[in-house]
């Protein structure tokens, strides 16, 4: 019998029937994959951890200010007149009560000349009175008013002297003159400024410093002191004074240093820059970890511990925070393997492997 040969229908009927068949074998020969009843093993989650040690938390103030004397005075007039003579120009040193300056006062000297007749006219009739009281022939009341005139008199013969001594102007302590404001033949008013004086023997700087650094500074604290204008020098300072109040605008507190009084003979002048760089809040060994490796929930702070692969919930105490590092101040000791990284998705014995150290 002749063979007839394959339709579409037919070769669609064959190879479902051999796909029946190779399905068939799969689920029920020898070639059947291993069993799944074996035991998974755990493995931990991928962690980033540190080793605790101590660190140097300490912090370092940096402060720049100028030189300034600690003494300024501003000169005034105390009486008007014309300037008779200067004895001193910019630049000089006076001792105290060196004369700076002579007033023409030649009518204020005639007041004080007509002053003191008057009282030395008072004084011959008060005593004049004063005999004849006692001899009756005075009253009471004419002695009386002979005491008074020469109260009167004697005032105004001291106050003609006092004017005439404003007309000298002279140094109130060892200075240096740093500025003169009148040329001999000015006329000058009460209250007009002559000279500026600055005792140049007591030299100090003045910088603002912050609230956070001000309550680590006390009076009588020494300071090292380096000068742009002087870089080989370092001259110890030493804090005289901590203003009471910070400013309003900037919220600086000003701090007065004083330099060692061998600066102004050593070439310190008023106007060069110091810088000041000294640490304060000394922490030289610290304990420290990340500042994102500390939890905190109604229990407290936290950090986890690693212990044989597992993380172990520890409580802690903090101090002062310095950039990336947190103070531990109780909780931890040098040695203890922790968490470096956040801690919130994380629970208590949970399994972990490290992959990464930080420190």
């Amino acid at each position: 019998m002749p063979l007839r040969p394959f339709t579409a229908s037919k070769y669609r009927c064959l190879s479902l029937l051999l796909l029946a068949a190779t399905l068939s074998a799969i689920g029920c020969g020898g070639d059947t994959p291993a069993s799944n009843d074996a035991p998974r093993v755990e493995r931990g989650a991928p962690i980033a951890a540190m080793e605790v040690q101590p660190r140097d938390l300490s912090r370092s103030l940096s402060l720049s200010a100028t030189v300034e004397p600690r003494v300024v005075i501003r000169l005034a007039s105390r009486t008007s007149g014309t300037i008779d003579r200067i004895t001193v120009e910019a630049g000089d040193r006076v001792r105290q009560g060196d004369l700076l300056l002579a007033l023409d006062l030649s009518e204020h000297q005639a007041e004080l000349a007509r002053a003191g007749a008057e009282e030395e006219e008072a004084t011959l009739d008060y005593r004049r009175a004063r005999e004849l009281r006692s001899s009756g022939v005075v009253s009471d009341a004419d002695y009386q008013r002979a005491r008074v005139a020469l109260h009167i008199s004697r005032s105004q013969r001291e106050l003609w002297e006092t004017r005439v001594a404003y007309g000298r102007v002279t140094a109130p302590l060892d200075a240096v003159v740093t500025a003169r404001h009148v040329e001999p033949g000015e006329a000058v008013e009460a209250q007009d400024t002559l000279f500026e004086l600055a005792a140049l023997d007591e030299l100090v700087m003045r910088p603002g410093v912050s609230e956070m650094d001000v309550i680590h500074l006390s009076v009588g604290q020494t300071l090292p002191i380096r000068l742009d204008a002087l870089p080989e020098r370092v001259l110890e300072g030493r804090i005289r004074r901590i203003f009471p109040m910070a400013d309003a605008a900037s919220r600086l507190v000003t701090v007065e240093v004083a330099l060692p009084a061998s600066a102004s003979t050593g070439g310190v002048r008023p106007g060069f820059l110091g810088r000041i760089q000294t640490p304060i809040d000394p922490r030289p060994e610290a304990l420290a970890v990340p500042a994102a490796a500390i939890g905190e929930d109604s229990e407290g702070r936290y950090l986890y511990v690693i212990e044989e692969e597992h993380l172990v919930r520890r409580t802690v105490d903090i101090g002062v925070t310095r950039g990336p590092w947190t103070e531990i101040l109780k909780g931890l000791t040098p040695g203890d393997i922790i968490l470096a990284t956040n801690p919130i998705d994380m629970r208590e014995g949970q399994r972990v492997r490290i992959v990464g150290w930080r420190g």
